[in-house]
């Protein structure tokens, strides 16, 4: 009878391993059902049980298999104990379910990068050292190179005043288009633009307004630190603020010499030996101090004085450039006769005393006289100085001036025109005429 039963049981897995296939699809509904209605936990338990009721299923038939689905339905066993026994058909829902949700998840938010990547690129983009060296890097080389566009073609500085501009658009600060007008008004010689050689001019050229503004904004470079600073506050940082500008001694009036860097002026003053002097010392100082603050009172006196004459007047004229007819052609400038105390007179100018070739050097200065066109049979002492004049922008200084006029000697000696420095000299010759006011006293005997 055992090798009966051994024989039977020989024959019988084909039977169970059918009837095994057959039952195993209410299994895998039911468990398709339980992970509707439950959770992780249960989803993983009722595969465990499917798992046991298989294997048992395959050995001893389908009631079996029954028993154990109830089994499982009924009392799910713990993750850790089956966990190795759940086989490949029964975890295969399960992943489709997962992929199925990562691919909704992906079609929600389709954008949205790795968590890992994101915070990491973040990192580069934020990190505070790279961000602020790139972007210090990329501000000079803009400045510079704006610097450059934006500068004179001449001095190749950025304008500190106007900005002229020829046909073809090249650019010139106003201090080096001037000196141009008047080089070409030293040479008898039409200006010319350094670049492109077109006619330049005062009606030709014309102001960049927003060549001025854009350099505005640049920072400039201080004369004496050499450090830049905005546009808008260079010129309070030079005066009031660099610790290099230049600077005079507390004791200049008692004498002392010293001329130096802001910062090294209380350094000297502990150690200048000036207010230690004696008494006779600091005398000889004062009395060259006093001497020039005597030849200022000085001439307001006289200015007092003139102005109490009887015979006062005053002309606005305008000194014209002209040629001489000599071999070669100086320059010199002359009013048109005008008419005081009677009289005709003319008013004479030229550049650096008639030097020869004035274009050639940077210092320029001018020179006027005084010239008597009519005979006269006294003499005549007569005072006279010039002035700015309502037609007029000239900078200049007082300074009266006196020449007597006799029958033979009609023209004044050359005196120095005082303008502040040699760019107003040739800010004036650029000009196709000087204008300018002369008052004129005569003096009663």
């Amino acid at each position: 009878m055992a090798d009966v039963g051994s024989s039977s049981a020989v024959q019988q897995p084909p039977s169970s391993t059918t009837s095994g296939h057959m039952n195993s699809i209410p299994l895998l509904a039911a468990a398709e059902l339980l992970t509707d209605n439950s959770g992780p936990m249960q989803q993983q338990s009722v595969g465990q049980a499917g798992g046991i009721s298989l294997a048992a299923g395959s050995v001893s038939g389908g009631g079996v298999i029954n028993s154990a689905v109830t089994s499982a339905l009924i009392r799910p066993t713990s993750a850790s104990t089956s966990s190795s026994l759940i086989p490949q058909q029964q975890q295969a829902p399960t992943q489709q379910q997962t992929n199925i949700n990562n691919s909704n998840t992906n079609t929600i938010n389709p954008t949205v990068p790795d968590i890992g990547e994101q915070s990491s690129k973040k990192q580069k983009l934020d990190h505070p050292s790279t961000s602020s060296l790139v972007s210090s890097a990329t501000i000079e080389k803009l400045e510079s190179r704006l610097g450059g566009i934006l500068c004179c073609a001449v001095c190749l500085d950025l304008p500190k005043t106007a900005m002229y501009q020829c046909q073809m658009g090249h650019l010139m600060c106003a201090a080096c288009f001037t000196h141009l007008l008047a080089d070409g008004r030293l040479r008898d010689q039409i200006a010319t633009c350094p670049n492109c050689r077109v006619e330049i001019s005062k009606s030709t050229a014309s102001r960049n307004l927003a060549v001025e503004k854009a350099a505005s904004e640049l920072p400039s470079q201080c004369q004496y630190c050499n450090k830049e600073f905005p546009y808008k506050s260079l010129d309070r940082h030079e005066q009031h603020e660099c610790q290099e500008r230049p600077t005079h001694c507390t004791y200049s009036r008692i004498g002392c010499q010293w001329h130096g860097p802001y910062h090294e002026t209380s350094e000297h003053e502990r150690n200048c030996l000036h207010p230690n002097k004696s008494g006779y010392e600091v005398m000889a100082a004062l009395e060259t101090f006093d001497s020039k603050i005597k030849e200022e009172k000085k001439m307001f006196s006289t200015l007092i004085d003139l102005l109490s004459y009887e015979k006062i007047i005053f002309n606005d004229l305008q000194l014209k450039p002209y040629r001489t007819d000599e071999c070669l052609h100086k320059l010199f400038y002359e009013t048109a006769r005008f008419s005081a105390f009677n009289q005709q007179w003319v008013v004479k100018a030229r550049i650096n005393n008639n030097q020869r070739d004035p274009h050639h050097f940077n210092e320029r200065t001018i020179t006027y006289q005084l010239i008597l066109k009519t005979k006269t049979s006294t003499p005549m002492s007569i005072y006279f100085f010039a002035l700015k004049g309502p037609f007029s922008d000239m900078k200049v200084s007082t300074q009266i001036y006196k020449h007597e006029f006799t029958e033979h000697n009609t023209e004044s000696d050359y005196y120095v025109l005082p303008l502040p420095d040699s760019n107003e000299c040739n800010r004036l010759l650029a000009n196709k005429g000087i204008n300018f006011r002369l008052l004129m006293f005569l003096l009663n005997k």
